[in-house]
């Protein structure tokens, strides 16, 4: 047989089939999963990967996940070879098995036409509880893995269609919730649907014609990624950015260094002389880490790339086993996938030069809270991320403002707010505000996106919250001229008037009904000089409470 003619528009009809199946299986996993971290606030991604582990698309409704799966993928051929059959589904979750966070766990099914293997599909979620030593899987105490999670390196839950009933006790003995036994058959659910829906894309046209598009649609990826990276001036650039506080020695302090070397249509993203890991859980892995990397990028680039392994050939990633970035083993890591606003900062600041019309502005640093207890009017176990309160702005850029209350840019707007009445159903709190804060978009002739301030009158006694993040130390920056935001903060109240400022790696128990909890996310960094902004556009942002009258006359000199 002769070579496959490649059909230009038959090529256009895959990539968008392969988007569409995708943006199925996610639409088919918000509907089914019950925890609001997954239906409500939308932490996973789907994806489908060819048989080499290749990604072919994926949706990327949480973008730190999104360069997840297919590393994942490959470890899976690795471990099994031949051992792969119809029918199979593998749950994993190891992160130092190429994951990146224990919290996030995927499922993986490999999908086959007339016996062959051509593909897999995938979907990776952040569950409620992993198992640990503290519900909901953040454990600010950890030093190492165990003390986090429970640890799966790929295996198998069903195997050639048979359900292993064994293996599924043995994993959900160990995880607090039932609800995540649902959300992990909602994630195999998602995949399934994805293997029925590339087995018919596959059948109609044939595996040959399937694998020749496939191809060249990974070399015309390739081609345009190489000439977005052509148009960035050779040299070689630095930018850093810290990190504060790795849970265990008050005032430490860690530098995330990036050295990037651009030559001609690629890219070096070097990270080895950032600092070493912590003896804390401030540690990042390999896979969150490239991650973080390669969304970081994709912000200062063309839009319009498909997403598949073609865009990713021409970058390279150095991140050192021992650094913050990639932690050895035994270290603790749940905290990796947060350093990416560092990460992010440190590639901004050393591409700002070389592209300042194509970053932004520093981002709001995620400060979260993770509540959990025993809910007094169903009597069941609950947790809760609080997504409404750590979403603050992004940094502006030349030409836009930033966007406000987008969430950290591990997010970049995938993270969604979640429902009032239904977080007020789903935890025995009580929402008494939730609404921006006025001043909180650092100043610039484009300004940063404003930040929030959300109060919370909780309800059940001996509820625990874990506080994770940064940006309580120093408040994000802004560029060519512009001004930064607010610092983050967090403040428990208690019933009898007692105020509690916990760190920004904390485990505070205990916390009685009635406590208030205030929050504030700042806003993003400014863009250019305060005193160049359009004159209507402070008067606009003045007229809506956006800043006050004492920023207008102080910042914008109107």
């Amino acid at each position: 047989m002769g070579a496959i003619k490649i059909d230009k528009i038959l090529l256009s009809i895959f990539q968008r089939a392969f988007k569409s199946i995708t943006d199925e299986m996610s639409i088919s996993l918000t509907k089914t999963t019950r925890s609001p971290i997954l239906c409500e606030a939308k932490d996973f991604v789907t994806g489908l990967y060819d048989a080499e582990g290749n990604m072919l698309e994926q949706t990327e409704n949480l973008p730190i996940l999104s360069f997840s799966l297919g590393p994942v993928c490959k470890v899976i051929l690795d471990q099994y070879g031949d051992n792969i059959h119809e029918g199979d589904v593998i749950i994993h979750n190891d992160v130092f098995s190429m994951g990146n966070q224990n919290n996030d766990v995927a499922i993986f099914k490999p999908i086959f036409c007339e016996g062959t293997l051509i593909g897999w599909s995938a979907a990776k979620g952040h569950q409620a509880d992993i198992g640990g030593a503290v519900q909901g899987g953040y454990n600010p105490n950890a030093t190492e893995v165990w003390q986090e999670a429970l640890r799966i390196p790929a295996v198998k839950l069903y195997e050639k269609g048979k359900f292993r009933e064994d293996v599924w006790n043995l994993i959900f003995a160990n995880i607090r919730l039932t609800m995540v036994q649902e959300d992990i058959k909602a994630q195999i659910g998602a995949c399934s649907l994805g293997e029925r829906r590339l087995y018919a894309l596959v059948t109609k046209y044939g595996i040959d014609c399937y694998e020749a598009h496939k191809q060249e649609l990974f070399n015309s990826t390739e081609t345009m990624m190489r000439a977005e990276i052509a148009s960035v001036p050779n040299g070689t650039y630095e930018g850093s950015s810290m990190v504060y506080y790795d849970g265990k020695h008050p005032g430490s302090q860690f530098e995330i260094k990036a050295i990037i070397t651009v030559k001609d249509e690629d890219i070096i993203f070097d990270f080895s002389k950032t600092s070493p890991e912590t003896n804390g859980f401030v540690n990042g892995t390999y896979t969150s880490s490239c991650s973080a990397i390669t969304l970081t990028f994709l912000q200062m680039v063309n839009p319009n790339i498909p997403h598949n392994q073609g865009m990713i050939r021409p970058l390279t990633y150095i991140v050192p086993e021992g650094t913050i970035l990639n932690a050895s083993y035994p270290k603790a890591t749940t905290f990796g996938n947060h350093l990416c606003p560092q990460v992010a900062d440190s590639i901004f600041k050393a591409l700002g030069p070389a592209m300042p019309k194509r970053v932004t502005a520093g981002w709001n640093h995620l400060l979260c809270s993770l509540f959990t207890g025993d809910h007094p009017r169903t009597g069941e176990k609950y947790v809760d991320i609080c997504f409404m309160g750590l979403k603050g702005g992004s940094g502006a850029m030349e030409g836009d403002d930033g966007y406000d209350h987008i969430g950290m840019i591990d997010a970049s707007g995938g993270l969604l707010d979640q429902d009032y009445e239904m977080y007020e159903q789903q935890t025995p709190h009580l929402i008494l505000k939730h609404e921006y804060l006025t001043n909180s978009g650092g100043a610039g002739k484009w300004r940063g996106g404003l930040g929030i301030e959300t109060v919370i009158k909780m309800g059940g006694d001996d509820a625990t919250m874990v506080v994770f993040g940064d940006g309580d130390v120093e408040q994000n920056y802004g560029l060519f001229g512009g001004k930064g935001s607010v610092l983050n903060s967090i403040a428990l109240t208690y019933p009898d008037g007692k105020e509690h400022i916990p760190m920004s790696k904390d485990l505070v128990e205990g916390i009685p009904s009635g406590t208030v909890y205030k929050q504030v996310a700042g806003g993003g960094g400014g863009y250019g000089k305060a005193e160049d902004r359009d004159r209507e556009a402070v008067k606009w942002d003045l007229r809506n409470e956006v800043i006050t009258e004492d920023q207008a006359k102080q910042e914008y000199k109107l």
